[in-house]
């Protein structure tokens, strides 16, 4: 669960931050596909983390 809330954050802050610097389609779509990326792996980790101690 944690990786697709990365996920879907980081597509969005990845857009907006590309859309801030006032980036055409081309670099929000990549601005969006690597936050995305990033902080869903990032999520996937911390998911792993802590099932690992729980369990």
């Amino acid at each position: 669960m944690l990786m697709f809330v990365g996920f879907i954050g980081g597509a969005f802050w990845g857009g907006y931050l590309a859309r801030s610097r006032k980036g055409n389609y081309l670099d929000i779509l990549q601005y969006a596909a690597s936050f995305g990326i990033a902080l869903g792996l990032l999520g996937f980790f911390i998911s792993v983390v802590l099932l690992r101690i729980t369990s």
